[in-house]
């Protein structure tokens, strides 16, 4: 049955702001996530080693940012173990606040998006600070509220470099009146590590836990798991193949029950992420083009909605937003 305009709203959640057409993270993909009809601006967070919040996909910043063609920066290059996963490149923690605001953000994925790529070297790297404000001054503007949707990047790995995140993403949550019951633009706060979650409890703002490995998969998608999470988180951010998977043919299969499970132990959830090219769609989804272009993504949005989830997060919030709309009112 289809939901009705009196029924609280599908949250559209701008993933790295509208990161289909901006390279992601940067101040022109977050505001264009709002402008395309995206509730909240999405973005993950890391420290530089002067402890300032940016906002980047990793702690390694050479595939996101201009830092390997930097010839002042060539000695910074080393490998990290982060998480168990070692990975070569330049990290943020050997960088100032100051030095990072001489970098350029590049796309992330040039062979997908290349029209994104385009845009190398135009946008700087945003810090948390400037993602809050520009919040506030989109929610004036458009006359709607733009939330904050921010995630704490590998939590551990930066408390054992000395770099807790949760301090200070508290610290200027407080400082920009965003904490506790009413704040100033709606603020979740994500993470895939309980503890960090734990840690973010004392704003009393709603805390996602972020489910997308095994262990998540296999310990935290039961009625007694996701009871678990409800003791120390308000929703789930499951990756969408947990509510809907595909067959073996690579085609959207059936629902599993994991919404209607999460919404029993009192949860709300927000899968991740939705994409509209060819690339990323389910085999019957994808259109006859090539993997560059869009496919069938308003059946993937509709196929979601159906099941009851109650946002998405997404790198096209236009296409989210019209797929609501659509939703919410055939019309």
């Amino acid at each position: 049955m289809r939901r009705n305009k009196k029924e609280p709203p599908i949250k559209i959640i701008s993933h790295r702001g509208a990161s289909g057409h901006r390279p992601e993270h940067t101040l022109a993909s977050y505001e264009l996530g709002a402008r395309h009809g995206g509730d909240f601006i999405e973005m993950d967070l890391v420290s530089t080693s002067d402890g300032a919040l940016i906002c980047r996909h990793e702690q390694e910043i050479g595939d996101t940012t201009d830092v390997a063609e930097r010839p002042e920066f060539a000695d910074r290059r080393t490998t990290r173990t982060v998480d168990g996963r070692e990975a070569e490149g330049f990290f943020a923690q050997d960088f100032t606040l100051e030095e990072i605001r001489t970098l350029r953000a590049v796309e992330r994925m040039p062979k997908v998006r290349p029209e994104n790529a385009v845009m190398d070297g135009t946008y700087g790297i945003p810090t948390l600070g400037e993602v809050i404000e520009l919040a506030k001054s989109l929610t004036k503007e458009l006359g709607r509220p733009i939330g904050v949707y921010p995630e704490t990047k590998h939590p551990a790995y930066h408390v054992a470099q000395g770099l807790e995140l949760e301090p200070a993403l508290i610290a200027e949550l407080r400082e920009a009146g965003l904490h506790g019951e009413e704040p100033e633009v709606p603020v979740f706060l994500q993470s895939f590590e309980a503890e960090s979650l734990r840690k973010l409890a004392e704003t009393g703002l709603p805390l996602v836990y972020l489910m997308g490995t095994e262990e998540h998969w296999r310990h935290y998608t039961t009625p007694d798991g996701l009871a678990e999470v409800a003791s120390f988180a308000h929703a789930i951010g499951p990756h969408k193949s947990l509510v809907i998977g595909t067959d073996d043919e690579g085609n959207l299969g059936e629902a599993t029950d994991l919404v209607a499970d999460a919404h029993e132990a009192g949860l709300l959830v927000h899968p991740f992420t939705f994409r509209s090219e060819n690339h990323f769609l389910p085999v019957n989804l994808r259109s006859e083009g090539a993997a560059t272009e869009y496919g069938g993504f308003a059946a993937e949005y509709e196929a979601f909605f159906e099941v009851g989830v109650d946002g998405v997060f997404t790198d096209f919030s236009r296409h989210a937003f019209l797929a609501r709309e659509f939703f919410l009112d055939p019309q």
